[in-house]
């Protein structure tokens, strides 16, 4: 059996690794056209970065909003966030490919995606603590039998760093922030301990449909003592209570799969235009569930998720800072040693 000195080095070499590997969105996939995300990388270095569909954020070091900015902004879309200038027009139905940089495998939690409408403001306008959310999907532990578990976040690592958000068939049309999020729980035994990071992505539904459920305000979502927030993994678990609001009443359990990108795609910005959504180019087959409530599909069409062409940038306008530690790396990422 490994000494509690060995354990411990070996538990601060894995929280070493994942310091630098907390993920963002890069890109979103839509029936096959590809949308480049916010690019932490370079956007806030560039004098005139493109005008794209996700919300800009200061988390240029892939960091995390803690338990203690609940009640604070950060949560809603990321830390010192604004209004992304362009939107993607989806009908309602349709999945959306949500595509990470990374994700490292230490920081299991669960997956979950709100809508908020943005009613007739726009959604490159509206004021984000104005917002009000509503659960459209959610995926927390798969199989607690041996800890720390399989959770929708290694669902996730498995399908290429990526996720698929369905959008109901039955939503009114309008202009919504799909706010796209997973909660790491490496540390949530501890208060504080978890990580969350939000990504938020302008969208505009078309169809017919008439449904809209009341929402929540970014600030009210969690606390920090909420059941789902303040959890401890490193133990055998019967199963995980997924914070925040409640799924509403019909809305279908995530369906995991993949989506071949074929073309690359600017956001629509501007005036409403009731565009149609891009016409679909790859098709998915169910494969045999497992045991929790994350349905995987394959597609039949798809090849690998290729990368995005970076958008040429103009003059820097400042230097990157450089990334920052995990908080917890001290005390946080060891939290496996407490495993016999």
């Amino acid at each position: 059996m490994p000494s509690f000195t060995s354990k411990t080095l070996l538990a601060a070499l894995a929280g070493a690794v994942a310091v630098n590997a907390h993920g963002h969105v890069k890109n979103v996939v839509v029936n096959g056209a590809s949308f480049q995300g916010y690019d932490i990388n370079v956007f806030p270095y560039t004098q005139n970065p493109p005008k794209v569909a996700a919300w800009t954020a200061s988390n240029t070091d892939n960091g995390f909003v803690g338990p203690e900015s609940f009640a604070s902004s950060d949560i809603i879309c990321h830390k010192n966030s604004a209004n992304g200038q362009g939107r993607i027009v989806v009908a309602a139905g349709d999945s959306i490919f949500m595509q990470w940089d990374t994700w490292p495998e230490s920081h299991h939690g669960p997956v979950i995606d709100y809508l908020a409408s943005c009613g007739n403001t726009g959604c490159d306008k509206i004021e984000k603590t104005a917002l009000e959310f509503f659960k459209i999907a959610e995926a927390g532990l798969v199989n607690g039998a041996q800890a720390p578990g399989r959770w929708a976040s290694d669902v996730l690592i498995d399908n290429n760093n990526s996720w698929m958000v369905k959008i109901p068939a039955n939503i009114r049309p309008g202009q919504y922030v799909l706010r796209h999020e997973i909660i790491a729980l490496h540390s949530g035994g501890d208060l504080n301990g978890a990580q969350n990071y939000p990504q938020c992505i302008n969208i505009e539904v078309t169809g017919s449909g008439t449904v809209l459920p009341q929402g929540v305000k970014g600030t009210s979502l969690y606390t920090p003592t909420d059941a789902g927030i303040r959890f401890n993994i490193y133990r055998s678990l019967d199963g995980y209570p997924i914070p925040g609001p409640a799924l509403p009443a019909g809305f279908a359990p995530v369906v995991q799969g993949s989506s071949a990108i074929v073309s690359s795609a600017t956001a629509v910005t501007g005036p409403a235009t009731n565009a149609p959504a891009p016409v679909a180019t790859t098709t998915a087959v169910n494969v045999a569930p497992s045991p929790t409530t994350i349905v995987t599909a394959v597609s039949t069409t798809a090849a690998a998720p290729t990368a995005v062409p970076v958008q040429t940038s103009t003059r820097p306008i400042s230097t990157r800072p450089q990334p920052t530690r995990c908080p917890g790396l001290g005390r946080r990422h060891l939290r496996k040693v407490a495993r016999a």
